[in-house]
């Protein structure tokens, strides 16, 4: 007898469908399974900056250390208690400060990489007005491949370094129009 195409799909959908609803294969232990850090990889005085002004971003700062011989890459980061978050880097150009987006940032084997005022940050969105100075949120950063690191956020109150010493930036030197971050 001969079967038509659409009998011989619907059949194999069929058995596809079947043998997952028994469970217990590699497939499942593969969906299950939760990206981890990569290993070597540590993060020590994460904090994070409340805005002057409700509704402008605020700002994390930390230390990522990479014990391991493999440099990995950051390709995002998210916050509890924040709509989103994205990678920054401020600098100097031409006599100004200026801040632009990251899209990686490389943490070379046996380095840190340290995220601090006046230089790499991570910039949150949309802060949930609950984050209030004295408390703690949780940061994770995504890494190239997949993996995914979570740590500890102490949340300070704007202009507050929490204990670390950070350079000295003038807030009329920094440049937020290329950003978006007018009136900053």
């Amino acid at each position: 007898m001969n079967k038509s195409p659409i009998f011989t799909s619907l059949a194999a959908i069929s058995l596809a469908i079947g043998v997952s609803a028994c469970g217990g294969g590699v497939e499942d232990e593969a969906i299950d399974a939760e990206p981890e850090a990569p290993a070597g990889l540590s993060v020590a005085d994460g904090r994070m900056n409340l805005p002057a002004v409700e509704g402008n971003p605020g700002a994390v700062y930390f230390t990522i250390s990479n014990g391991s011989d493999k440099q990995v890459a950051i390709r995002g980061a998210d916050m509890i208690g924040a709509g989103s978050g994205q990678l920054h880097e401020t600098s100097e150009w031409e006599g100004k400060m200026d801040m632009q987006e990251l899209f990686t940032v490389n943490v070379p084997a046996g380095e840190d990489v340290v995220f601090a005022p006046g230089g790499k940050h991570v910039m949150v969105y949309d802060i949930d007005p609950t984050l209030a100075a004295g408390g703690e949120s949780e940061v994770t950063l995504t890494f190239t491949g997949g993996d995914k690191m979570s740590f500890p956020v102490t949340v300070l109150a704007a202009g507050d370094d929490g204990g670390f010493a950070a350079p000295e930036m003038d807030d009329s030197e920094m440049d937020h129009s290329a950003m978006g971050h007018e009136g900053m």
